[in-house]
């Protein structure tokens, strides 16, 4: 590849498909960089003691996507050197063991990368309106609250990410 036709690149994607890893790495990779950071976020099977049968995620899409195209604009401000961007989040039921978002980052160097895929996952649970739920019955407040299913029962629990939560306590 010409280093002249490698322009950095932002890859978002939400898809209720299987996420690959392998997919959301190479979409990042470029001849002139010696980085690729990852982040592969999975459903564990435990959660304050209790089993976690799986975990079902919604969105609003095209709000969503907006939220994560302004996380990329940042990033390349933060991080000038950063090459290619990829953000990809699966929608519907999540089996545990299996991702429910990637993120990869590609720069020169991997501080760069680094920093700036921590600060993609950090900031995407805090303003993107993805939620997790149990049912095809959403809770109607974005981002306060996520629904874990246990072995034999569920609850709501309050997104201590969420920045709005946060400022009015």
């Amino acid at each position: 590849m010409d280093e002249r036709e490698d322009v950095p690149k932002d890859f978002i994607e939400l898809k209720s498909e299987k996420l690959s890893v392998d997919e959301v790495s190479e979409l990042v990779i470029s001849p002139c960089c010696g980085a690729v950071s990852l982040f592969i976020g999975t459903t564990r099977n435990n959660f304050e003691g209790k089993k976690v049968i799986r975990l079902e995620y919604e969105a609003y899409t095209s709000m969503a996507e907006m939220e994560i195209k302004k996380i990329c604009r940042d990033v390349r401000q933060k991080w000038p050197s950063v090459k290619h961007i990829a953000m990809h989040h699966r929608l519907g039921v999540v089996p545990v063991t299996e991702a429910s978002v990637i993120i990869a980052v590609s720069s020169p160097h991997r501080t760069e990368s680094l920093e700036a895929v921590t600060h993609c996952i950090n900031t995407l649970k805090a303003i993107v309106p993805i939620w997790k739920k149990q049912t095809s019955t959403v809770f109607p407040i974005l981002c306060l609250y996520s629904q874990e299913i246990y072995e034999d029962e569920y609850s709501w629990k309050e997104n201590k990410e969420c920045f709005w939560t946060n400022s009015e306590k």
